[in-house]
Order: C-alpha cells, then structure tokens, then sequence
C-alpha cells in the first residue's frame, strides 16, 4: 500500500467523523492552541479537512465554526492563563517526546521580535502557535490585548481555514484531488516551523 492510499485510508471522512466527530475536533484544536503537550496535533490540516466534511454534509458547518472558534479561543485563553499564573516553572521540566525547551527558546525569541502580533502571527505557525500563549502570559502581556489579539487570530487561522476546506469540498470533483491538497496543506503548513526552528549558524 503506497503512501496517498495510507493517507487516503486514514483521512478518509467516515474514518475521520468515527475517530474525533465535534467533540474530537473541539479538543485537538483546543489542546494545539494552548497546552505544550499540543504542540504536535495536525491543526492545520484537521481544520481544512473538517471544512471539507462539513462540504460533504458529513459535519455541519454551522456547528464546526463556532466549536472552532470557542476551542481556539479558550486554548489560547487557558494557556495564557497557565503562563501568567505559574510562570517560568512549567518549563521546568526535563526534554522529553513531548516537550523540548528550545521550543520555547525559539519561541520567545518570536513573541520578543512581533510583540502583540504574534499573537496573530504564531497562529500559522506549528509548535510556536501552541507556546506563544504561554509566553505571553510568563511575560504579562495585558489581559485585554491579549484577548483582542487572541479573537484576531481565531478568526483568520480557525474560521478561515475551516471555511478554505468547506469552498475547496464544494467545488465539483474536487474530492478526487482533496487528499493531495491535504499534503500540501501540511507540507506548507510544516515549512514555517521548520524555518524558524532549524539550527542557527554561528555569527563569525
């Protein structure tokens, strides 16, 4: 079985809504958009699928958005919270799988370079959009900006690539190209993290 069968079986709408349906995808995009142990669940690509199944009146998309919404929100709400409340310690931790410092190295460093617009920004970002949160709050960002910033980017990263899936699953014949423009969703959708996470060379 090659490797677009595998993802093809693996994806594959029934498949998907047995697994997760409303309350899976509520608490994937929930864990990824706030608790550092989320950093590695498919975001992107589970919120275009979910589009797609929504196109497919498998899901509704009337429910999709707002779980989409509320779950990104309160996510990041939850680990800004933890951040401004325990502060440095919850990266006390020794690397492990599923948590590694120079994610948050790495991730500061972006929150120090944007400011509140990263906020915004890490949203599209893999790994850093789930530490960002956090650091926001370890560096007391004010609650209400943090919030006005936090609605922002739900609404550009959740509902818009919720609504990309649902545009792309209603365009006629589009589901016997959906799973390749799933890989390239998560190709691309990886690049940006791979970009910012790769090893710095030594200034001479």
């Amino acid at each position: 079985m090659d490797f677009v069968s595998v993802l093809r079986h693996s994806i594959d709408p029934k498949v998907l809504l047995e697994q997760f349906g409303y309350l899976g995808l509520f608490l994937i995009v929930f864990a990824e958009s706030g608790l550092f142990f989320g950093f590695f669940l498919p975001g992107d690509s589970l919120l275009l699928i979910a589009g797609v199944l929504a196109a497919a009146h498998i899901l509704n998309i009337w429910i999709v958005l707002p779980l989409v919404a509320v779950a990104a929100i309160l996510g990041n709400q939850t680990g800004f919270w933890m951040g401004s409340k325990f502060g440095r310690r919850i990266f006390s931790r020794e690397d492990s799988w599923l948590f590694h410092k120079d994610h948050v190295t790495r991730s500061e460093a972006f929150f120090a370079k944007h400011g509140s617009k990263a906020v915004v920004i890490s949203r599209f970002i893999p790994i850093v959009r789930t530490f960002t949160p956090i650091v926001a709050g370890i560096g007391s960002m004010p609650a209400r900006t943090f919030f006005l910033f936090n609605v922002i980017g739900t609404v550009l990263w959740g509902i818009g690539l919720t609504l990309a899936g649902y545009l792309l699953g209603n365009i006629p014949g589009i589901n016997q190209s959906i799973y390749y423009i799933v890989i390239a969703v998560i190709i691309i959708s990886i690049l940006p993290a791979l970009n910012h996470f790769r090893p710095k060379r030594a200034k001479p």
